[in-house]
């Protein structure tokens, strides 16, 4: 069996126990210089100090006088070293104290993090810039942690609604097949696979809107001309909207700044800005895609701008529209579109907005990305 080590008898120690423990050492050893310095150098200088001034007494005094002298030194540096211990062994204590306390507070809040209760917070104690810092990031932790736990009770709740409808209409319809109400053709096959679509879109769609809102959406960005991009999203929609009886064009202002972003990733984002467009503009309508720079920052960005004669929005709703799962009555989509357009231009550091004059004025989307720093290919 081994015998515990030494260290091992100071682990239940506290922090201020520990403080005054070192403190005290201190003390001791310096206390223990002074007094050995003493006895050896003492007795000398005071020897010269006689004969300096002419006094040379016989041996027998001088024994006398040496034994004082040792017999003074200790009782005076004993007397201060015991008084300067404790003096010095009670303010260790306060300051010790002093210094756990918001010690122990962090970790009493990291405590109660660690137990679910995400609304704890620690104090500034006002000691320093270290305790400043400390309280700033297990503060910054408890408001990330309280977040995320909100972001995934809301998006469970709305992923259990979405989830429900095509669940019951997959449920519904198989349950229909097997007592025979509805026949095994290709009309019911038809439902179930599009049901089955539906589940399998929305599942996509929120895993690209998590990544992209954690910041962890792989990119692969690369310097690209804007007039490429319009090209390619409108050259990539121009069938549909002429089906459904819809002009859609595109103009690139001269001058405007190459951008350093993922091609496929933009792309998506303008598809699903083209797409949110024509289902909100009925036939005989617009939608004009336009690119331009905007110079009105510290550095040169590039604008894209999806503007539709569609049914419009409310003003108070340029924000709300962003949101998972919103989406109107009448909408196919997954509600997510919109949601996940922005989070791909946020993760490229740009900014993607929404202006209305009203319903039935149509709507303008504005992406906002910063200028590459290399030129784009010609």
């Amino acid at each position: 069996m081994t015998r515990p080590g030494p260290g091992s008898r100071l682990v239940g120690m506290g922090l201020a126990s520990r403080l005054v423990l070192n403190n005290l050492l201190v003390i001791l050893a310096g206390a223990g210089t002074v007094l050995v310095t003493a006895l050896l150098v003492g007795p000398a200088v005071f020897e010269a100090h006689l004969h300096s001034v002419g006094l040379v007494p016989d041996q027998l005094v001088q024994e006398h006088l040496a034994r004082a002298f040792d017999e003074s030194i200790l009782v005076s540096l004993g007397v201060g070293v015991v008084i300067a211990g404790v003096t010095a062994a009670a303010i260790s204590w306060l300051v010790a104290k002093r210094l756990a306390a918001p010690v122990a507070d962090a970790a009493h809040v990291a405590s109660r993090l660690a137990d679910g209760r995400l609304d704890a917070r620690v104090v500034d104690p006002q000691m320093g810039p270290e305790f400043t810092t400390l309280t700033s990031s297990v503060n910054q932790l408890a408001h990330r942690l309280e977040t995320t736990e909100q972001t995934r009770r809301q998006l469970t709740g709305e992923l259990a609604h979405q989830l429900r409808t095509p669940i019951a209409s997959i449920s519904a319809t198989v349950e229909a097949v097997r007592e025979g109400v509805l026949p095994t053709d290709e009309e019911t096959l038809d439902t179930l696979t599009q049901q089955s679509h539906r589940l399998s879109r929305l599942v996509d769609d929120l895993e690209v809107v998590s990544r992209a809102q954690e910041r962890q959406l792989l990119l692969n960005p690369e310097p690209v001309a804007i007039a490429d991009l319009v090209e390619a999203a409108v050259a990539a929609h121009r069938e549909r909207f002429r089906i459904a009886g819809v002009s859609l064009s595109s103009t690139v202002a001269p001058r405007t700044p190459a951008v350093a972003v993922d091609p496929d990733r933009i792309q998506e984002v303008l598809g699903n800005l083209l797409d949110n467009a024509l289902r909100h503009t009925p036939s005989g309508g617009t939608v004009a895609v336009a690119a331009h720079p905007f110079k009105g920052g510290k550095k040169p960005n590039a604008v894209i701008e999806v503007q539709d004669s569609g049914r419009g929005f409310p003003e108070g709703d340029a924000e709300r529209i962003f949101a998972r799962f919103e989406k109107a009555t009448d909408s196919t989509g997954s509600g997510l579109g919109l949601t996940i357009a922005r989070a791909i231009v946020e993760a490229h550091h740009g900014s993607l907005t929404a202006h209305s004059d009203g319903p039935g004025q149509g709507a303008r989307f504005i992406v906002t990305i910063p200028a590459s720093s290399q030129r784009s290919p010609e």
